[in-house]
């Protein structure tokens, strides 16, 4: 199973919206500082995850969450 999710720094209050295969091990290395785009925006915190059917579902979904439309679904995902 791959998993299409999002990350809202406590730092900067900002977004990051990735894919992985493996949802816990990825995290994992968001925590340690292990992936450069997250490293100097640490702590993070997951706000929204989602299943996906295969790796290529997951990309799909990554690249519409960074879109203007899903930049808006963004904030409201925070309310709930």
């Amino acid at each position: 199973m791959c998993y299409t999710y999002v990350l809202r720094s406590d730092r900067d209050k900002r977004f990051y919206t990735g894919a992985a295969r493996d949802l816990r091990a990825r995290m994992k290395l968001h925590a340690k500082g292990r992936v450069r785009s997250t490293a100097h925006r640490r702590p993070l915190t997951l706000i929204y995850h989602e299943a996906c059917q295969g790796i290529d579902d997951a990309f799909r979904r990554e690249r519409f969450l960074k879109t203007g439309k899903g930049k808006r679904f963004l904030p409201k995902l925070e309310r709930d």
